[in-house]
């Protein structure tokens, strides 16, 4: 059955993340993760076992550190394809209480150009708004054109601030960041 325009069908969806989602998130990240960052980790920085990534993620979802701390999943029929974690912004020129971040947005390499980042974004947004934020805002790495285009694309702008991120915690590893802005709600 065709439909029109890419619209919502019951096979598509986005959903908070639930526990039992841990395994299935981990999984997107391992896949993911070499790709994004194969240019700015050495290869041994990069997490490949999905199992160990699991638990963190069990931790995580079983006990947020704050109410706002949401993960959401995209959803092809019952397979996780993506996953965007929203919070408070922690940022020092920021305002917890008004603005949210979108923390991330990964969507499994083989998943891409079907729609599910635009369905996740809208997603986290609305979560954001739902959680009284009037402004979100996302660190993106300063190469990555692919992600900063498509947020622009979504009325992201950039708002001046840039960051260089220390990666490994030693120094030797850093990536020049900068973030975008929308008002939300």
């Amino acid at each position: 059955m065709e439909h029109s325009h890419g619209g919502p069908t019951a096979d598509v969806s986005v959903r908070i993340a639930w526990a039992d989602d841990a395994d299935a998130i981990a999984g997107v990240q391992v896949r993911a993760w070499p790709e994004l960052y194969a240019h700015l980790l050495p290869a041994e920085a990069i997490p490949t076992d999905a199992a160990a990534v699991a638990a963190q993620w069990r931790e995580v979802l079983a006990k947020p550190a704050d109410a706002r701390n949401r993960v959401l999943v995209a959803l092809e029929r019952n397979r996780v394809v993506g996953f965007a974690l929203t919070c408070a912004a922690s940022d020092p020129d920021c305002d917890p209480v008004s603005d949210g971040e979108l923390a991330e947005v990964t969507l499994d390499p083989t998943e891409r150009g079907k729609g599910h980042g635009s369905r996740l974004l809208q997603a986290a947004v609305d979560t954001l708004a739902a959680d009284r934020f009037t402004r979100a805002v996302s660190w993106v790495n300063a190469g990555d054109d692919a992600l900063r285009g498509f947020l622009t694309e979504a009325g992201w702008a950039a708002d001046t601030a840039h960051r260089e991120l220390d990666l490994d915690g030693t120094g030797a590893t850093t990536v020049k960041q900068v973030r975008l802005h929308a008002a939300i709600g």
